[in-house]
């Protein structure tokens, strides 16, 4: 596929966005739009948009890589979404309730209300933190498939690829906000799954297989294996380890993250928010089946075609993330082509803009205080959130060019691995909000419990196959994480003589 028409498709693309963005914005852009959508979200089109949200590249394009990486992990990773099946479950039963009883804008006023100011901040600080570097990360993976089959061709420098993505999805999201979000993410979750589809017919039928005789392809190829059960001391891909980490990465990514939450507090009420989780955690296994299915396919297409996985061209190591876009751009016809870039696209964008308005959220109502009565008829609070949601679009653009400097590895591996560190601590904070009802932290010691709790996660993973006879961590290091913030908080509170209600 040309590169002329890969950016026409493109710029098209996020021409119908923009379109989109000004329709909704145009009678609306204020904060109460912005930041919740004025509660009027349909449940269905937030189940559906979230599928586009939670997914992102990384799913599209990695977790198809990595099903056929030197590491032999093949289908391990359904694994982890099995986890993250319970933990989607658990956030439903558990969270969504407790937000909603409590009427929250920003999900980190409930520990300013069971713990105080200053673990407040520590908690809204961490979200932060944690979701500027996850969303680098995932538009990382993106701008690195543009530039190498587009950008590239014209001799445009990496870093400028990365600002035209930034300004692009700036443009349709500094107005409307989580209200146009709500459209724009449906549609793109629209793109997203009928890519994973057609693709899967477009391989199938260049290799002139049927749905049957494609299944048999990849139950009988060496990609297919799904559960690990040996080794649970040293593999990190055994079943326990998997359904674990699954489990809380789920709960902290996604259950204590103002992005994802924030579309659910857009609903009318608890029923319909619950609604949508259910309906959102069956499409979310589903659709991860057949990504993982996609991923199975490229390898034997590969190995039938004699294509080589790509070489990353800094480090001169394969890079299985760019598997699935030389197959689609350089070895399928026009059409295949075109869906991958609009699946692939869709993925990305989804996940960058929503986190673009959940940063921008959380900065201004836990920082700024925009969601309190005293502050929400101050003049320029509109411009102020402006000013704060194309800050966190320089921000993220600086995270990316670090990132590229020093990665050399694959994304997936790579977010998972971060989120064990810099979600940890929130997951204690909550556990112990939650659980220790009889007690009160501390609270200008949090900050520094959440501090060290992932120096000392570190250090237990740097040194885990000599402390614990061979035992190798994977995601539920993030257990450990919280864990250890969760003694810590639990170590410097102090009993209280009534029953805290939060």
């Amino acid at each position: 596929m040309a590169p002329s028409a890969i950016l026409i498709l493109i710029l098209v693309y996020f021409g119908v966005l923009f379109y989109i963005s000004h329709r909704v914005s145009k009678k609306d852009d204020g904060n109460e739009a912005f930041f919740t959508a004025n509660k009027n979200s349909k449940w269905y089109l937030v189940a559906f948009g979230m599928i586009g949200t939670a997914l992102s590249g990384v799913t599209f394009i990695s977790v198809p890589g990595e099903v056929g990486a030197a590491s032999g992990e093949q289908f391990k990773y359904f694994q982890f979404i099995l986890g993250n099946a319970i933990g989607f479950i658990i956030i439903t039963k558990l969270l969504l309730p407790l937000y909603y009883r409590m009427n929250l804008t920003s999900i980190y006023s409930y520990i300013e209300q069971r713990m105080g100011f200053y673990s407040y901040k520590t908690a809204a600080s961490i979200f932060l933190i944690s979701r500027t570097i996850s969303s680098a990360f995932r538009l990382y993976l993106v701008v690195i498939v543009l530039q190498r089959y587009v950008f590239d061709y014209y001799g445009i420098p990496f870093a400028m690829t990365v600002l035209i993505s930034l300004l692009l999805i700036f443009s349709y999201t500094y107005r409307g906000g989580l209200k146009t979000i709500i459209i724009t993410d449906t549609l793109q979750t629209f793109f997203l799954v009928t890519s994973v589809f057609l693709t899967i017919y477009f391989i199938c039928d260049s290799m002139n297989l049927g749905v049957v005789t494609a299944f048999e392809e990849i139950k009988n190829s060496n990609y297919s294996k799904i559960f690990f059960f040996d080794d649970f001391l040293g593999s990190k891909f055994h079943f326990v380890k998997q359904i674990i980490g699954g489990i809380f990465v789920t709960i902290a990514m996604t259950g204590l993250d103002q992005d994802l939450m924030q579309k659910n507090l857009s609903c009318k009420n608890i029923g319909e928010a619950q609604k949508n989780m259910f309906t959102f955690t069956g499409i979310f296994v589903v659709i991860n089946i057949f990504f993982l299915s996609v991923g199975a396919l490229l390898y034997i297409y590969a190995n039938k075609n004699g294509i080589a996985v790509p070489i990353d061209l800094i480090t001169g190591k394969p890079r299985t993330d760019l598997l699935f876009p030389e197959i689609a751009l350089n070895h399928l016809s026009i059409i295949p082509a075109i869906v991958f870039l609009l699946g692939i696209i869709a993925a990305t964008f989804a996940t960058t803009d929503s986190a673009l308005t959940a940063l921008t959220t959380s900065f201004c109502v836990d920082f700024l205080g925009m969601d309190k009565a005293e502050n929400q008829n101050k003049k320029n609070t509109i411009r102020t959130r402006h000013l704060v949601h194309l800050s966190f679009s320089a921000l993220i653009f600086l995270v990316i060019l670090v990132f590229n400097s020093i990665n050399d590895s694959s994304v997936v591996g790579m977010i998972f691995r971060v989120a064990s560190y810099t979600y940890g601590p929130l997951l204690g904070l909550y556990a112990f909000g939650l659980f220790q009802k009889t007690r009160n932290v501390n609270d200008k010691f949090v900050p520094v419990i959440c501090l060290l709790s992932p120096l000392f996660t570190y250090l237990l993973n740097d040194y885990s196959s000599i402390l614990f006879g061979g035992y190798v961590f994977d995601n539920e290091l993030i257990v450990v994480n919280g864990l250890i913030t969760y003694i810590g908080l639990l170590i410097t509170s102090s009993h209280s003589t009534e029953k805290i209600i939060f």
